[in-house]
């Protein structure tokens, strides 16, 4: 009987790890055509320490944390394998900064679509959570 209680405690705290990472203002830019690949950019906030491991999508061939600085006047990108997310932090995947590559796109993003994004959390080291945020494609002029 102690054992389960144990189980059911453990299930418990880990629904409610879950629960708390929430993703909003998820989007990316429309492209133009024969574009294979774009970013993507949201706002993510976790209730506890975690760390983006992963992304997918079925809307390109591949996915990738990506960061993008200014260094003597040359933009550098480069992949990331995570990215930290701080309790109780917003962390914003934003144009100019961390950010999601879609590389090899299946189709043209048109304003108005939604493209199914899997994100994989971290919680702890043998804790992972995916979330799945819908993300609004917009048009080329903005944001």
């Amino acid at each position: 009987m102690k054992y389960l209680v144990i189980l059911v405690g453990m299930l418990c705290t880990q629904i409610a790890l879950a629960a708390d990472v929430k993703v909003e203002h998820a989007w990316m830019r429309a492209t133009a055509p024969g574009q294979e690949v774009a970013g993507a950019f949201m706002d993510i906030t976790s209730a506890a320490d975690a760390r983006l491991v992963g992304v997918s999508t079925p809307a390109a061939g591949t996915a990738q944390l990506h960061t993008m600085s200014m260094n003597g006047g040359v933009m550098e990108m480069r992949e990331m394998k995570e990215i930290a997310l701080p309790g109780h932090k917003t962390v914003k995947l934003s144009p100019g900064g961390l950010h999601i590559m879609l590389f090899d796109l299946k189709q043209a993003m048109k304003p108005g679509d939604v493209i199914p994004v899997t994100l994989d959390i971290a919680t702890s080291p043998r804790h992972h959570e995916k979330v799945e945020v819908k993300v609004e494609v917009r048009d080329l002029g903005g944001h």
